[in-house]
């Protein structure tokens, strides 16, 4: 890698332009629940996501689909039903979500845990962590 290229990455820093999209307040909460626990609706969210205000979830859910993170589907039922589901941007959050978790789980298990031991991502979600292709 030549230099030029190098000071571009470190000025244009790929972690921080990451953190530019998903690191506002309860975005990756967002993410996380549509990954890990299916949810699709905005009750949904505004039920699980602690302290989260609907003004802040519709702002955040906002941005997320002008980012292409998710899609927002609209169907012509009387109530009308909203739904929103990760694009194949949004899914390949998925192994940030997974080593996440893994991190938590192995250096501060008694945050994670009730009983303070240490367990695997395997061993808690039942498959193996994902990784990014």
């Amino acid at each position: 890698m030549n230099n030029t290229t190098l000071e571009h990455i470190i000025k244009n820093c790929p972690v921080d332009n990451t953190f530019k999209i998903i690191g506002k307040k309860f975005t990756f909460h967002i993410i996380r629940n549509m990954a890990m626990r299916n949810q699709t609706r905005f009750n949904e969210f505004l039920g699980t996501i602690e302290n989260i205000n609907p003004k802040t979830l519709s702002l955040r859910l906002k941005e997320l689909e002008e980012t292409d993170i998710i899609e927002r589907t609209v169907y012509d039922e009387t109530p009308i039903r909203i739904e929103y589901t990760l694009t194949k941007k949004g899914k390949d959050l998925q192994g940030i979500i997974d080593q996440m978790a893994t991190f938590s789980m192995k250096h501060y298990p008694k945050t994670v845990f009730k009983d303070g031991k240490k367990r695997n991502y395997k061993q808690v979600f039942k498959k193996p962590v994902t990784v990014l292709n």
